[in-house]
């Protein structure tokens, strides 16, 4: 092993190798170093070892390292590297890494150039590549062009998966079209993809954000009917519509019937409906909601309290607001900045 190799890696790592030096060793470095230069410092050294050369599962690594930290400049020189290595056509695992990646920055321009640049380098997107930017042109709500590569996937032959469907459902619902959101969902059928709770919590909160309750309800009761549950997670993108719209009443009506089919709430669920409560005035409810968390083992953090305070400040109940920066601090709390602003900011209003 080189003396150039040996030091890119920790003892730990060193004495995992063997006197061959094999790409999912490589890899493995790779994913537990940090700091993403000095991972591309042990990309480049490992080269230097006789008889080694990087695959494809190795460049999605360090791809994938690079973009995440956005040292995309690093990170379009190793795929201009791997085009040179590798057969272009068994390339799409990397570039859909790097769109992903430029897509969790939001620089758009560059995931979609990354996705352009696929067809000119000899590598046909598939439908897990088209899924990938248009989840990025929708999340971002460039709602027309993801549109467009939806009309060019299907000119191209390639037929529309369940995140497909998915896809075109959110953007709908986000451009208030659950109508036509629902419509989508009903077609998944004929196109041999299955109802998801995700697709179907998407159309109901669309149908609640256009205030369509009796849509929204039906769907709801639709979808619990057909065995179909969502997790907390995908049940608390649902509320958090609701809780927005301060409507905690219909929440806690959907939290009951999912409790009696085994989905319990998480602490973020229980923080949205304390924001619901406060925007919606219910200030003491909200207040009696943070006590009962510890009752029902479910600790509060700071972006509970600071929910609470910032409801209260609203309210020009700031002397109740600074009672609970004193509870946080009591029950083991740091108050961040924006704990402080938003009183500080409530007391400036009312002229103290």
């Amino acid at each position: 092993m080189s003396k150039t190799l040996a030091t890119g890696f920790h003892a730990s790592d060193k004495k995992q190798m063997s006197a061959v030096v094999l790409p999912k060793h490589v890899a493995a470095v790779l994913k537990r170093q940090k700091n993403p230069l000095k991972a591309l410092e042990i990309f480049n050294s490992v080269k230097k070892e006789h008889g080694f050369s990087h695959n494809l599962f190795t460049y999605k690594c360090i791809v994938e390292k690079l973009s995440y930290y956005g040292e995309f400049k690093a990170m379009e020189g190793v795929i201009e590297e791997a085009r040179k290595n590798i057969d272009n056509r068994l390339l799409e695992g990397v570039y859909i890494t790097a769109i992903r990646g430029y897509g969790k920055k939001g620089k758009v321009q560059q995931a979609v150039d990354v996705f352009e640049k696929m067809d000119f380098f000899n590598c046909d997107p598939s439908v897990h590549s088209f899924n990938t930017i248009m989840n990025i042109l929708a999340e971002h709500g460039y709602f027309k062009q993801a549109h467009k590569v939806y009309m060019k996937m299907l000119e191209n032959g390639i037929s529309p998966d369940v995140y497909t469907f998915t896809i075109r459902i959110k953007s709908f619902c986000r451009t208030n079209r659950p109508q036509v959101a629902l419509r989508l969902l009903n077609n998944m059928l004929d196109q041999g993809c299955e109802f998801n709770a995700v697709a179907c919590c998407m159309v109901i909160a669309g149908f609640y954000e256009v205030n369509c309750r009796v849509e929204a309800c039906e769907l709801f009761d639709e979808m619990l009917m057909l065995r179909i549950t969502p997790n907390v997670t995908t049940f608390n993108k649902l509320i958090c519509t609701l809780c927005k719209k301060g409507d905690v009443q219909e929440s806690e009506r959907l939290l009951n019937k999912i409790l009696k089919r085994g989905v319990f709430p998480n602490l973020f669920t229980c923080n949205l409906l304390i924001q619901g409560l406060s925007v919606n005035g219910q200030l003491h409810e909200a207040a009696r909601m943070l006590e009962a968390l510890r009752k029902e083992g479910l600790n509060a953090d700071v972006v509970t309290y600071n929910t609470l305070i910032r409801g209260l400040c609203k309210h020009s109940k700031v002397a109740e607001a600074e009672s609970y920066l004193h509870k946080m601090v009591n029950r083991g709390f740091d108050p961040d900045a924006f704990t402080y602003n938003t009183i500080i900011g409530a007391y400036c209003k009312l002229g103290w």
